[in-house]
């Protein structure tokens, strides 16, 4: 059943996310802002102007003071919800498609239209990682990219069809995963087992297991 429906984005809506509580949400569009929605009362109580359109935000503490974004204009910024304006920014080489935290929370993957995957260290808010590889193409402008439950890996979809999962420890390809006829646009790992989704442009979803 519907619960809410909430207005006042004037471009597409591409990430939402629960702000530390179930009362709160934050979300991004690409009319280059961030909204903060306060559900009870079904409305806007805060808007971050971003100046680029928002593809992804991550939430990188569970009290909900910070919030993550990533842009068509190459940064990652970083939002303290309690001031109106953006701690900081990190420049990447290419658009910014989307972002995942590991577990703990320390460390951002950011899927990039260069064609690479990034790992940020928080802590340092610095890029500590590049994951490539041979035949790999980021296939659209929100292509989702995730670790797996421990970590231990990242996989992204590719516009020749297959899903490309790389070692986080020594960056390098551990297998491309075929079954897709069209671009992978986006992947899900499972949270507590091992099992990937991945869903194509043709509107094919396809699951993975050992």
């Amino acid at each position: 059943m519907l619960q809410h429906t909430l207005t006042g984005h004037c471009g597409k809506v591409l990430a939402a996310k629960f702000l530390g509580e179930p009362t709160k949400v934050v979300t991004g569009s690409h009319d280059r802002t961030l909204k903060i929605w306060d559900l009870r009362s079904r409305s806007c109580v805060d808007t971050k102007f971003a100046g680029s359109c928002c593809n992804d935000v991550v939430i990188s503490d569970s009290s909900g003071t910070t919030i993550i974004s990533g842009h068509y204009d190459k940064k990652i910024r970083f939002w303290d919800t309690r001031t109106n304006q953006n701690l900081s920014e990190i420049l990447v080489q290419g658009k910014v498609t989307s972002l995942d935290l590991d577990r703990d929370g320390k460390t951002l993957l950011c899927c990039v239209r260069d064609d690479t995957l990034r790992l940020v260290d928080l802590r340092a808010s610095q890029i500590i990682s590049t994951f490539v590889a041979e035949g790999f193409k980021v296939g659209c402008d929100w292509s989702r990219a995730v670790f797996s439950q421990e970590g231990e890996f990242v996989a992204a979809g590719s516009s020749d069809g297959g899903v490309y999962v790389w070692n986080t420890a020594t960056c390098q390809l551990q297998t491309v995963l075929r079954h897709h006829s069209s671009a992978v646009i986006s992947v899900s790992w499972h949270p507590f087992a091992n099992y990937i989704a991945s869903v194509d442009r043709s509107k094919k979803a396809v699951v993975w297991t050992d």
